[in-house]
């Protein structure tokens, strides 16, 4: 037998490509581990939004109510820190590994050069669409859907991976703390004007208790001057008249107190309840001193009292009525509780001179408004925004912009408003013509 024989393998190896297929894993696993890592991808994008979206008071109706899954997340969220921790460390080592998975797919199919470049691009509009933007905007709209059932595989998450969480977190919360050092965090308090916004466009409620609660938030905003009544309106009892023409003033009075005064309202005697008024006039022969021993001492406040904290005078003093004096101690105006209550519910009461003073629509969208009207009022009833910041009344509102108290009509134009002035006397406008215009367009 020669030498050659003996040199001659005995058989051909097998093809490379054989061995190599031996060890590479099925391509349906690789497509079926993408597929669980884009559900589990989904399940945190949104578990993140849903809790950073969650109405935190909600949350705390929530809380109070018992209910398990509203606890979980509270807890959560006392550390969102390491809530967002666990979440995205979960959702990034998933992106990996279906990003690893995909390329192995297209390196098989395409080869490695072209695997770099089309793996990424499919699994990013793949990911974007599917476990980002949809489970994202379904959590943004239900997020208590989301966030609860969440809080019971994320808390035991956390748990389970809380070293490397809190690791991760101090890194990121100390490079945060020295880009936002000099920065201050925002309080979590809603101020006034926030929860006015959050009661007028997100409280379930309607629309008569909607502004109760409006009405109790813009208190802050006014004075008694703004609600009193102006001293030239004060209906009350003058000592210096007779007793015949304090009696018609009694049985006249569409109030239940009225205030006594000698020659002019600064000289202020007291205040008298009609109750015990018709045992002064069942006496024929009754005396102006017999009428003065019947009445309350005067109460006096500030006309620059903000109204919530007149609310509360009048429940720590027991009062209903009071006098706003100016800063040299003269009496503007007269004051009731009821005037602040209907501030806050509305009018419940039937005023004759109110009614007179409506305003009056013209064909031409244009109303009649009484020179006296108040400003306030005016805006309330019209839904307009005549500025309110300076004088009280309409005639005030023209004389300011006049700057002089005009002899004859004239015309204005105050902000968007056009007002044309009908009757002027004894120095006031009395009756004007008011007309809101659209805005000039730029």
């Amino acid at each position: 037998m020669s030498h050659s024989q003996f040199s001659q393998p005995l058989k051909d190896p097998p093809p490379q490509g054989v061995w190599a297929n031996v060890n590479e894993p099925h391509v349906g696993l690789l497509l079926l581990t993408i597929l669980v890592m884009m559900m589990m991808s989904a399940y945190f994008s949104g578990s993140e939004t849903a809790m950073m979206r969650l109405n935190r008071y909600r949350l705390r109706h929530f809380v109070k109510d018992g209910h398990r899954g509203a606890k979980k997340v509270s807890q959560l969220l006392q550390r969102p820190d390491r809530l967002l921790g666990v979440i995205l460390l979960g959702n990034n080592l998933v992106n990996f590994i279906a990003a690893s998975c995909a390329t192995v797919i297209a390196g098989r199919y395409l080869g490695e050069q072209a695997a770099a470049i089309v793996a990424p691009v499919v699994l990013t509009i793949m990911f974007l669409i599917l476990a980002e933007v949809t489970p994202k905007t379904l959590a943004e709209q239900r997020p208590e859907m989301v966030a609860f059932p969440s809080s019971y595989v994320l808390q035991p998450l956390l748990k389970a991976c809380s070293p490397l969480v809190a690791m991760i977190n101090a890194v990121g919360n100390g490079i945060a703390r020295a880009l936002t050092r000099s920065a201050k965090a925002e309080p979590e308090e809603l101020s006034a004007d926030e929860l006015r916004t959050v009661v007028d466009e997100r409280a379930a409620l309607p629309r008569e208790r909607q502004n109760m609660l409006l009405g109790i938030l813009d208190l802050e905003k006014a004075t008694v001057n703004d609600i009193m009544v102006p001293r030239s309106k004060i209906v009350g009892i003058d000592l210096t008249e007779g007793t015949s023409e304090i009696a018609a003033v009694i049985r006249s009075s569409q109030h239940t107190r009225l205030p006594v005064w000698r020659e002019n309202v600064n000289d202020m005697v007291g205040v008298l309840h009609l109750r015990r008024a018709p045992r002064l006039l069942s006496d024929q022969n009754f005396t102006k001193d017999d009428l003065a021993q019947e009445v309350e001492e005067p109460y006096f406040v500030p006309e620059s009292t903000p109204l919530p904290a007149q609310l509360f005078n009048f429940q720590k003093e027991k009062q209903r009525v009071a006098l706003a004096v100016d800063e040299y101690g003269d009496v503007q105006g007269i004051v009731t509780l009821e005037d602040i209550l209907e501030e806050i519910v509305g009018e419940f009461t039937t005023n004759v001179a109110d009614e007179l003073a409506e305003p009056y629509p013209q064909k031409d969208g244009a109303y009649i408004v009484e020179g006296n009207a108040l400003l306030r009022d005016v805006n309330r009833k019209l839904n307009w925004e005549l500025p309110t910041a300076g004088p009280r009344t309409l005639n005030g509102l023209v004389l300011e912009h006049l700057e002089f108290i005009p002899e004859a009509n004239v015309c204005l134009q105050v902000g968007r408003y056009r007002i044309e002035t009908l009757q002027v006397a004894d120095n006031v406008v009395r009756a004007a013509k008011v007309r809101e215009w659209p805005a000039a367009s730029s």
